[in-house]
């Protein structure tokens, strides 16, 4: 039976024996499906009316949309033609989000009914919890349950040495861009997106694993200022998050007398509405009251080397028990 490739182009003709189950959070393609996406990740609640019109506000703010869902389809595309080129012919790589269509589910569905029985899953989050990927992990069980398929799963990739040479190179090239006086005084902060703070007490690696993340990165550079933050720190959930909060960092640094900064969301692997609002529109707000400037590092979407990491991370599966 053949599968077919993780883009939307022309079935493959290519038989494939292995996969790999790519899963990413989703975003809303269209201003139409804001509502049922917000919906779905409230677990089918639907959403104030005031909290829909901000999510609608900041979606306006970048375009309308968030290429994520493009981008991730992309990044699976060329793992796969990667994986076929280096690793043989017989993988294929297919997507499946947690808040929108393709659903983990069905991609998982498509996985069985296309005869596959062994696959690797990989979450495009490089750092692990139990509230974010574990969450992933097991929707997949639980759709392969029963059935010949056997996933094995990476369910962390912070310190994956590709990976921590491409954010590296990433932030060097900023830098360089930037040009050696600005350079020279910035301080580079490290940014993944916020969860409830109680994950400390029950002993979930999240925190420090972005830590491990930008203290490995900043040794490599040798970075004479860097720090943590995190993104989207929730306001409203009665409880608090994991901080500090990215602005807050640089409020404090910026008192200091430091006035360059350059994030390095590495925990986040494309352009979405993190990004391209929280980093390219709130915090450059915030720089233009501040007197400061804020830049960031690229992304790594489908750039050759980042699709490169994903191959080692793939390759790892392969020997993880499931």
């Amino acid at each position: 039976m053949k599968l077919s490739p993780a883009s939307d182009s022309a079935p493959s003709e290519t038989i494939a024996t292995r996969a790999v189950l790519l899963m990413a959070y989703g975003s809303p393609r269209s201003a139409e499906e804001i509502l049922p996406y917000y919906t779905h990740m409230r677990g089918g609640r639907p959403p104030r009316p005031e909290a829909l019109a901000g999510l609608e506000a900041r979606y306006r703010a970048i375009g309308g949309r968030s290429p994520l869902t493009e981008i991730t389809l992309s990044q699976a595309s060329a793992l796969q033609d990667l994986l076929r080129s280096q690793d043989g012919p017989g993988w294929s790589v297919t997507v499946g989000m947690k808040h929108i269509a393709p659903f983990i589910e069905d991609a998982v569905a498509g996985l069985v009914g296309a005869g596959i029985r062994e696959a690797v899953g990989v979450v495009l989050a490089p750092h692990y919890s139990r509230m974010s990927v574990a969450g992933y992990v097991e929707r997949a069980r639980a759709a392969s349950a029963g059935s010949p398929l056997e996933i094995s799963f990476v369910e962390d990739w912070h310190l994956e040495p590709s990976y921590l040479s491409w954010l590296a190179r990433a932030i060097s090239t900023r830098l360089a861009e930037i040009g050696p006086t600005r350079a020279e005084r910035a301080m580079v902060i490290f940014t993944a997106h916020s969860l409830p703070a109680r994950l400390r007490e029950m002993g979930d690696p999240y925190p420090d694993q972005l830590g491990e993340t930008a203290a490995a990165v900043a040794k490599i550079l040798d970075l004479p200022r860097w720090d943590i933050g995190w993104q989207s720190v929730a306001q409203d959930t009665g409880e608090p998050w994991l901080g500090p909060e990215l602005l807050e960092v640089v409020r404090r640094a910026a008192s200091r007398g430091i006035t360059e900064f350059l994030v390095c969301p590495c925990g986040f692997v494309a352009d979405h509405l993190e990004v391209r609002y929280d980093l390219d529109v709130e915090a450059q707000r915030a720089a233009a009251d501040l007197g400061i400037t804020i830049s960031r590092t690229a992304m790594p979407n489908d750039d050759p080397a980042f699709i490169a990491v994903l191959r080692d991370v793939v390759r790892r599966g392969l020997a993880s028990p499931g």
